[in-house]
């Protein structure tokens, strides 16, 4: 599940990039450098458009390091089995296959239980779960209140249960949860900064959500607080979205409201998996000079990026919270608190085309994350 090194070392920008090149950005990815420099917006940057291009740019740097720097220090059990609970859409069935990528590592056996992300389907999940007494259990997506009963089951068992993405809490028989409300609102403030940078702070954006998933709900407000604060007087709009529409008409929706709207500039998905389908759908359709981000990107969604088709997008953290969820789980099975799981802070990147790692599938933000984990572990 790693990316290829020698590609993403050869891609990847630096650290910190020039101002020059995120003036570029705000030029929305089309313009020259020199060009940028030369606008007048350049000349008269407002406080605001200042901040968000500041933030942009703290937001594309690429981190280094993993999250979590102490050792297990004991021998892990090996012959462990875990279920892993999938939400229904792609990027969790992409943190599952990391995660039984480094439990593998351990010796351990994961049994991926599909869903179709509704409250019946995900329960029905959890009843098997329960069935399967396994060593421990992964979900992602959805709150305690949709498998209460199997959750209460489980505790009764002793069967941890470690979760992410989800609107919820810890404690009450969830051990672990990463990416909680607290966590992503910052996903928002990422996707701001970078819709009032390649705007020059004269954006006119809309903002498609998907509600069935209440975590990100933090994003979607957040987002809408820094878009406000960083480009007063731009126009914002929000559109909800059915999951049923996933996968089947929403290109159709988008190009709907934006011919209805057309001075709109910029298009925001709160998941990278609603703008599938939609840049070839605006082709079609004769729309142009829309600059799409996407919150949470995908492989296809960088490929868009590639492309030219799609701008943007806040590349999450799959690949190191799954082997973070896999080290709390070896801290768990050597008698050993999760504390240290808890307390670590995930990293996330803003991606543009300047530093995109990797077109070829999801990447991971720390290159070499699979070996700082294997330290921990005693395996290297």
């Amino acid at each position: 599940m790693s990316s290829t090194p020698g590609r993403a070392v050869r891609r990847a920008v630096t650290a910190v990039a020039s101002v020059t090149a995120l003036l570029s950005l705000a030029a929305c990815g089309t313009g020259s450098p020199e060009a940028a420099d030369a606008s007048p917006a350049a000349a008269n940057d407002s406080p605001g458009l200042t901040a968000a291009r500041a933030a942009a740019l703290k937001y594309a740097e690429r981190p280094t390091g993993i999250p979590v720097t102490e050792p297990v220090g004991k021998d892990i059990p090996q012959g462990k089995t875990i279920d892993f609970i999938l939400c229904g859409v792609q990027s969790c069935k992409d943190l599952a296959d990391f995660f039984t990528a480094g439990a593998r590592e351990l010796g351990w056996t994961v049994k991926q239980i599909p869903t179709q992300g509704t409250p019946e389907s995900v329960q029905a999940a959890y009843e098997q779960a329960v069935r399967d007494k396994p060593d421990a259990v992964v979900g992602s997506g959805f709150p305690r209140a949709v498998y209460a009963k199997q959750l209460a089951q489980l505790k009764a068992a002793g069967i941890p249960v470690i979760q992410s993405n989800a609107d919820d809490v810890v404690g009450d028989g969830i051990s672990l949860l990463k990416n909680g409300p607290k966590d992503v609102g910052i996903q928002g403030e990422m996707i701001a900064s970078w819709v009032v940078s390649a705007g020059d702070g004269k954006a006119d954006a809309v903002y498609f959500d998907l509600p069935a998933y209440t975590i990100l709900k933090p994003v979607k407000e957040s987002f809408a607080a820094k878009y406000k604060e960083w480009c007063a007087g731009c126009g914002l709009d929000t559109v909800e979205v059915p999951i049923t529409a996933v996968g089947k008409d929403m290109p159709d929706r988008v190009v709907s409201y934006l011919r209805s709207h057309p001075k709109v500039t910029h298009v925001v998905f709160s998941l990278g998996l609603l703008n599938v389908g939609v840049p070839a759908a605006l082709k079609t359709a004769g729309i142009t000079g829309k600059h799409i981000v996407v919150n949470v990107g995908d492989a296809q969604n960088y490929q868009y990026i590639e492309g030219g088709l799609t701008q943007g997008a806040m590349a999450l953290n799959s690949h190191e919270l799954a082997w973070l969820q896999v080290d709390a789980l070896a801290r768990h099975f050597t008698g050993q608190s999760m504390e240290v799981d808890q307390r670590a802070v995930l990293p996330n990147v803003l991606v543009t085309k300047d530093n995109l790692p990797s077109a070829d599938g999801d990447f991971p933000l720390v290159e070499d994350y699979e070996a700082q984990f294997k330290a921990l572990w005693g395996l290297s």
